[in-house]
């Protein structure tokens, strides 16, 4: 990777959008060098997939929650079912495995407390392989992104 793909990735990360021709002279290359370029990225796996990024205040899903999650016990068994059950859940946007105290952190995004206190009673708490959790509750976001410096 050079640094023109170094310059072609952050141009995609700031809009995905971008059409060849933009990108072309953005870059002083040819479309058909921009197109060949993006082609290897997405085969090479460096460019994994394209997303349309959403407000979850305008959509109702603005209360953000991250709960720490302890397993009953570390056998494969319950890993692999945990994590199973888990990616089902349409309220988790993000499920981390961790070091130290607990195993896991969700990032969870619901409409308000009440919806996440139904989220946990009727489907969180329902998996088996959970001997504790912790919430923590977002009061307000320093900062979100998802572009990576390349």
């Amino acid at each position: 990777m050079d640094s023109t793909d170094k310059n072609l990735l952050k141009l995609l990360q700031i809009d995905s959008k971008s059409t060849t021709k933009e990108l072309s002279s953005k870059l002083n290359l040819s479309v058909t060098a921009i197109y060949e370029r993006i082609k290897k990225l997405e085969k090479e796996g460096i460019i994994s997939n394209y997303v349309a990024l959403l407000n979850r205040n305008k959509i109702e899903k603005s209360f953000v929650v991250f709960c720490q999650i302890k397993l009953i016990q570390q056998s494969k068994e319950f890993i692999l079912d945990f994590e199973k059950e888990v990616i089902k859940f349409n309220e988790i946007l993000e499920c981390f495995n961790v070091s130290g105290d607990y195993d896991y952190i969700l990032k969870i995004v619901v409409k308000d407390m009440e919806e996440y206190r139904d989220f946990l009673v009727n489907k969180l708490s329902t998996l088996h392989q959970i001997g504790s959790k912790h919430s923590t509750f977002m009061i307000g976001e320093v900062k979100n992104t998802t572009f990576i410096s390349v």
